[in-house]
């Protein structure tokens, strides 16, 4: 070896040395934290507003469909206030879901309006696993994932569903929750969720969600157009499918609160 290429890869070597550890060497645990707090950083977003269709399909194919709209704004760092109404079909209008995220680890907290009694029932945190309205999503499915609600495992790099790179991440709750553990597709490029899987109790993969048909709004906002939920024990499946996105239209968080919900938001 040349005399110069000789001294360069000795003082490399050196420097090697006197770096910190982490710098050498990133745990699974830490990489996957990394990875999972860098999805959905989107600096500049408020709020947003949006129209969707909800298909729930039988083990035997057959299907029925829901429309509603959906709004969400921002209340501060990791958290957020958002609310799915239901407009059609008619035995199901003016259901909705409010729910209000806490970051920092803390529960968040859930209320369904039922327009046929006029009630509003506040979601329990033994009750997040239930079936929100005989879908296959759980009504703690529907809230945003705070990343420190979560320990975190990097798995591996690996294939895309629908082609591309993507960080594979186990991550585990530290709270009450139907699931031990949910195994990430993120991104590599994007770090945008491509699918999930599910894992319950006895670590039995239940669910798989799979993420799709991404578009960036207004150039920085990057929103899926749709979700595919599929419960590997009963053969059912539920799709959300999302359009007309609408970002920062000066929606306030005295907007989505249980008041609003009783007078029909």
């Amino acid at each position: 070896m040349p005399r110069r290429s000789l001294s360069h890869l000795l003082a490399a070597l050196v420097l090697l040395t006197l770096l910190p550890g982490p710098a050498l060497a990133e745990t699974a645990q830490e990489k996957g934290r990394r990875l999972a707090a860098q999805v959905g950083v989107e600096p500049g977003f408020r709020d947003q507003s949006v129209s969707g269709e909800m298909i729930l399909t039988t083990a035997s194919g057959q299907t029925s469909t829901r429309r509603f709209k959906a709004r969400s704004v921002e209340t501060g760092p990791e958290e957020a206030r958002s609310v799915l109404i239901f407009d059609w079909p008619g035995d199901i209008r003016g259901t909705a879901l409010l729910t209000h995220s806490h970051g920092g680890g803390r529960d968040d907290d859930q209320w369904l309006y039922l327009p046929a009694v006029s009630k509003v029932r506040r979601i329990s945190s033994s009750g997040r696993s239930g079936a929100f309205v005989g879908s296959e999503f759980a009504y703690e499915d529907m809230v945003d994932q705070d990343v420190e609600k979560y320990t975190y495992a990097f798995v591996s790099t690996g294939a895309c569903p629908g082609g591309g790179r993507c960080d594979i991440v186990d991550r585990f709750p530290t709270g009450r929750s139907a699931y031990s553990a949910q195994r990430l597709w993120i991104d590599a490029g994007r770090h945008l969720i491509r699918q999930v899987q599910y894992f319950d109790r006895r670590q039995a993969h239940v669910k798989t969600m799979v993420v799709s048909g991404y578009r960036q709004y207004q150039g920085r906002y990057w929103r899926a157009s749709q979700m595919v939920m599929t419960n590997h024990l009963t053969g059912k499946g539920t799709t959300l499918t999302w359009t007309d996105f609408r970002f920062n239209q000066g929606l306030k968080p005295a907007d989505l609160t249980v008041n609003a919900l009783r007078r029909g938001l």
